[in-house]
């Protein structure tokens, strides 16, 4: 049990480093292989950012837990709005005014809802993951597309001063870029080993564990992202941090584990529960940052209410797992 935990620890630091040296080895990477820097933010960023959640489910559904990999996608999206948006609109609120974002988040509730339209029968077949997978390339490519048209955003700004900041020469970024893979693999096969074994030891499952702890752990990079984001005034990148990141999550990362590993049947409660409540939060979101105006805004009012729906989330599990 001391042995899983620590590995639970271990495998959080030793995976958001190796994310954190991934993106930025591929991004310096991109860059001396002349990529534009917008393109290269929409890429890297979006994949860098939903790096964990993809391979810590890749690993789960490969060692036969695929509970824990659905947990994962579903629970990071709850993290995601409740938890991080709420602590950084609490922090400072968030104006919305991208043509991108605001485009986005109907687009995220969408997707939402196609995903539980696929898992509304209690399975996941290898044909509803490449499906999924498929609106993911679609997505790549239409964020690519929307991004090129918007040259002028606050985005391209970003990423050339986050280029700039990390310049290095090649032969580092390549070694950054492979060691960074490898240390991601390594640190999501001690996490899934760690957080299955606690699973099992205080007899809670493993979709709990996933909506939970690995949930938190794997979505730690979306937090640092959004607060770095609000405290430089790049809000839309804040927000739009999370969208993106929610939506690999609902594609890429449910059709990763889905083609790995197909689900014959899964608890009903990720349906009535916790893509309910995903999507009372997705839907949430929508209504607070709609606006008639040019600008809408995230406010601390709102963040609070965020927050406090996701702690009350979080009461259901628990009272889920004591009954």
């Amino acid at each position: 049990m001391t042995l899983a935990l620590l590995a639970i620890i271990g495998g959080f630091v030793l995976l958001i480093w190796s994310a954190d040296r991934f993106v930025e080895g591929a991004a310096a990477t991109a860059k001396h292989l002349g990529m534009p820097s917008l393109l290269i933010g929409m890429v890297v960023v979006g994949f860098g950012t939903s790096a964990p959640e993809m391979v810590v489910s890749a690993m789960a559904s490969l060692d036969g837990n695929p509970d824990l990999a659905l947990g994962n996608a579903i629970g990071s999206n709850i993290v995601n709005i409740g938890l991080i948006l709420g602590i950084t609109a609490m922090l400072a609120p968030i104006s919305v005014h991208s043509n991108i974002v605001r485009k986005e988040l109907p687009l995220l509730t969408l997707i939402g809802a196609a995903v539980g339209f696929i898992l509304w029968d209690g399975a996941l077949s290898r044909f509803e993951s490449l499906l999924l997978l498929g609106g993911f390339a679609g997505l790549v490519g239409w964020t690519i597309f929307m991004a090129l048209r918007a040259r002028g955003d606050n985005l391209e700004v970003e990423t050339d001063q986050l280029l700039t900041a990390h310049a290095m020469p090649i032969k580092k970024a390549l070694l950054w870029l492979v060691l960074g893979l490898i240390a991601l693999i390594i640190s999501s096969r001690i996490l899934v080993w760690g957080a299955v074994t606690v699973a099992q030891a205080l007899g809670v499952s493993d979709l709990i564990i996933g909506l939970t702890i690995v949930a938190f752990g794997t979505s730690l990079p979306e937090l640092a992202a959004s607060i770095i984001a609000v405290r430089r005034g790049e809000h839309d990148i804040a927000i739009g941090n999370v969208v993106g990141s929610n939506m690999f999550n609902l594609l890429a990362v449910i059709g990763i584990a889905g083609l790995i590993n197909p689900v014959s049947a899964f608890p009903a409660d990720i349906i009535s529960r916790d893509w309910a409540t995903m999507m009372l939060m997705t839907v949430g979101l929508l209504v607070m940052t709609f606006s008639l105006h040019k600008v809408g805004q995230l406010n601390r009012l709102k963040g609070g209410i965020l927050l406090m729906s996701f702690v009350a989330y979080n009461a259901w599990l628990l009272l889920t797992v004591m009954s």
